[in-house]
């Protein structure tokens, strides 16, 4: 006997239904998680539609949103880290604001399962992944602070950030990266370091590198990331650092 078989049409009203109440209740969780309850939720829910599902998209609220997000971080940095010189506080501010820290933050959230994407991008979410969670941070901060204020929105930053601008050691370091890892290795007589760009994704406004970092008499090659060639060579040069100081003499 043959078994029956039923499933929900696409467009079928209870299907709607159910889709909707889960994603209200993806939404709620994601308030919950940013300490934040918006009074115009459709502005979070543009926050997270990408531009590939259509217009109106993320890209005006992520436009907002950067520049509200180095706002407050350099807020933030000029009064935690007093005497610091503003060459240090960029470097800082930098290293906070990247693709690679936005992207940390948006899988924290798991703003994956709330995207909107159109079709094309589902199937090409992984290789973009990053890219495209660190835009809808960004887009998700500038509709916190359309809904609220600066100062409303410095709070939610901050404990997005949670705990990363009191730990930013580069504000101590009177050399960066690169200068650091090109005087441990001539120390090492390991010779100079050399840097590759292995990989750019991205529109041309906005290009994504990745470099390489590579040392002549040192087997290990190590990689980083950022929306300039600068940042990720300066990345590859810290994650180089890292592997050199934990090598023994």
């Amino acid at each position: 006997m043959q078994k029956a078989s039923f499933s929900l049409p696409a467009r079928h009203p209870s299907l709607r239904l159910f889709m909707s109440n889960t994603m209200s209740n993806g939404f709620a969780a994601l308030e919950a998680l940013i300490g934040y309850s918006f009074t115009d939720v459709k502005l979070l829910k543009l926050a997270l539609r990408h531009k590939s599902a259509g217009k109106p998209n993320n890209e005006r609220l992520e436009f907002l949103g950067d520049a509200v997000l180095n706002a407050v971080v350099a807020d933030s940095l000029y009064r935690q880290h007093e005497g610091a010189a503003e060459g240090k506080l960029t470097t800082a501010r930098a290293m906070l604001v990247k693709g690679k820290t936005l992207a940390q933050v948006g899988e924290m959230l798991s703003l994956h399962e709330l995207l909107e994407l159109g079709m094309g991008e589902r199937k090409s979410f992984a290789r973009a992944r990053q890219s495209i969670l660190e835009d809808a941070v960004e887009a998700m901060i500038g509709a916190v602070y359309l809904d609220s204020d600066f100062d409303r929105c410095k709070i939610v930053v901050n404990g997005l950030l949670a705990g990363r601008i009191d730990e930013i050691s580069l504000l101590d370091e009177g050399k960066d990266a690169k200068k650091q890892l090109q005087e441990l290795t001539q120390a090492k007589q390991l010779g100079l370091p050399r840097y590759e760009v292995v990989a750019t994704d991205g529109p041309d406004h906005k290009l994504f590198f990745t470099v390489a970092c590579h040392i002549e008499q040192y087997a290990h090659t190590t990689r980083g990331e950022g929306h300039s060639r600068r940042e990720a060579e300066q990345q590859a040069a810290t994650n180089m650092l890292d592997k050199l100081q934990a090598t023994p003499n």
